[in-house]
C-alpha cells in the first residue's frame, strides 16, 4: 500500500470507526438507562447502605427488592446464601424453597437451588431433608459437592456401611480416592462388633480396611487387640509389631499393649528388651515413658536415671528431664529427696503443656490421640508425637 493510499484509507477509516464506537456507546448506555428504570428504588436504596456499610438496612431493601419484582433471581440465591452465614436458617430455607417452587426456573438454577437448599438443612440439623436432596443431586454437576456433604452426614450419623458406599464414589478436595477414610469407616464398624463380643466379623471389617490402606495403622491395632481378647497372645504380638513396617512413628501407640501381652506370657524381658530396641531406632517421648516405667519397676531408679540420662544426652527435652529428676528422688536420701522434688514439681508444670497431640489440619491440642479429630474432623490428621519433640529443631 502506497503512502497516498494509506492516508486516504485512514481519513476514510477513521472517522467510520469512531462513527461505530459512539453508536455504541450510545446503545449501550440507553441499554443501562433503560435497565436502570425498571429497578425498584429499594434496590439502590440497599447498595446505599452497603455502601455505608449498614448491612443490616441493605439486607431489608433487598428483601423489599424480592417482594417487588421476584423475577430477581440472583438475588434470591445472594440473600439465601446471606442469611445462612448470618445463621438465620429459617429464612434462608425460605428463600431457596421459593427458587426450587418456581416453575420458571432453568435446569442448571433449579439444582443450585435445590444444592443451597440442602446446605441449609444440614445447618439447621435437619440432616434427613438434606440427605434426601443430596441423594437427587447424584449424577448431576452437583454429584462431587452432593458426595461430600452426604459424606458428612453419615459421618454424623455413624452409618459407616452408607458412608463407605459414598466414599468409594468419591473424591477428596485434591481429587485423590478416600481410601484413608474408607479404612477407618471399616475400623469403626469392627470396633462395634468387639463392644458386642463378635471378633470373627470384627476381623473380617479389619481385613477389608487393611485391604483398602495396607498402612492403616489403626487397622493393625484392632487385630492385635481382637486377639488379645480371644486369648491368641502370639498373635496379638505379631499384629502390633507390623506396625513397625507400616509406620515406625505410630509404635508407641502399641508399646503399652506389648509389654502386657509379654507380661501375660511370662515373657517380660523380651517385651522390654524388644521396646528397648524400638526407643534406639525410634526415638519418641512416649516409647521413652512407657519404656522407663517397666525399667523402673523390673530394675530400679538406678536403672531408669541411668536410661533417661542417655536419652537426654540425644534429644533433651522437658518430659525426659521429669522423669530424671523423677528417678533422681526416689533414689536420694530424705534430705535431698525434697529438693529434687521441688524441682520436679516446678519443670512438672511446663510440660504438662508441652505433652499434648496437635491436629496438623486445625492445630487442635488434646491430651490424648484421636485417629478422628473433634475439631475439624479430619481422619488421621494427629501426628503421634507430642508437641514438644515435633517442635525440637532437627
Amino acid at each position: 500500500m502506497s503512502d497516498f493510499e494509506f492516508q486516504n484509507w485512514w481519513l476514510l477509516g477513521f472517522p467510520l470507526f469512531f462513527a461505530l464506537g459512539w453508536l455504541a456507546a450510545r446503545i449501550d448506555i440507553k441499554q443501562l438507562l433503560s435497565e436502570s428504570r425498571t429497578l425498584p428504588s429499594s434496590y439502590f436504596r440497599g447498595l446505599n447502605f452497603l455502601i455505608n456499610q449498614q448491612p443490616d438496612k441493605a439486607i431489608e431493601a433487598f428483601i423489599e427488592v424480592v417482594k417487588v419484582d421476584p423475577q430477581t433471581v440472583e438475588l434470591h440465591f445472594a440473600l439465601g446464601s446471606l442469611f445462612r452465614r448470618r445463621g438465620e436458617v429459617e429464612r434462608a430455607i425460605r428463600m431457596h424453597q421459593n427458587l426450587v417452587d418456581r416453575t420458571d426456573l432453568g435446569s442448571e438454577q433449579r439444582l443450585n437451588a435445590l444444592y443451597e437448599l440442602a446446605q441449609d438443612y444440614l445447618k439447621a440439623g435437619l440432616l434427613d431433608r438434606a440427605e434426601e436432596i443430596l441423594l437427587r443431586l447424584g449424577g448431576t454437576t452437583y454429584d462431587a459437592q452432593a458426595a461430600n456433604f452426604l459424606l458428612e452426614i453419615y459421618e454424623q450419623e455413624k452409618d459407616w456401611l452408607k458412608a463407605i458406599q459414598v466414599a468409594r464414589q468419591a473424591t477428596d478436595v485434591a481429587g485423590h480416592t478416600r481410601a484413608r477414610e474408607i479404612a477407618h469407616f471399616y475400623c469403626e464398624l469392627a470396633q462395634s462388633e468387639m463392644m458386642h463380643g463378635r471378633g470373627a466379623q470384627a476381623r473380617t471389617y479389619l481385613q477389608e480396611a487393611l485391604e483398602t490402606n495396607r498402612k492403616c495403622v489403626r487397622a493393625q491395632l484392632l487385630l492385635g487387640d481382637v486377639a488379645q481378647t480371644e486369648g491368641n497372645l502370639g498373635e496379638a504380638i505379631a499384629a502390633w509389631q507390623k506396625i513397625e513396617s507400616q509406620n515406625a512413628a505410630y509404635l508407641p501407640l502399641a508399646a503399652e499393649r506389648l509389654l502386657k501381652a509379654y507380661a501375660q506370657m511370662g515373657r517380660a524381658d523380651d517385651g522390654l528388651a524388644l521396646l528397648r530396641g524400638y526407643l534406639s531406632r525410634y526415638p519418641s517421648l512416649d516409647l521413652l515413658n512407657a519404656v522407663f516405667q517397666s525399667v523402673l519397676e523390673r530394675e530400679g531408679p538406678a536403672s531408669a536415671n541411668e536410661l533417661v540420662q542417655v536419652e537426654l544426652r540425644r534429644s533433651p527435652t522437658l518430659l525426659g528431664l521429669d522423669r530424671m529428676l523423677e528417678a533422681q528422688a526416689l533414689e536420694a536420701p530424705p534430705e535431698r529427696r525434697r529438693e529434687l522434688e521441688m524441682i520436679r514439681n516446678l519443670v512438672h508444670q511446663h510440660t504438662r503443656n508441652l505433652a499434648l497431640y496437635r491436629c496438623d489440619n486445625c492445630g487442635f491440642k488434646a491430651r490424648q490421640f484421636y485417629w478422628h479429630c473433634p475439631a475439624c474432623h479430619g481422619w488421621e490428621t494427629y501426628p503421634p508425637r507430642r508437641s514438644e519433640e515435633r517442635e525440637l529443631p532437627a
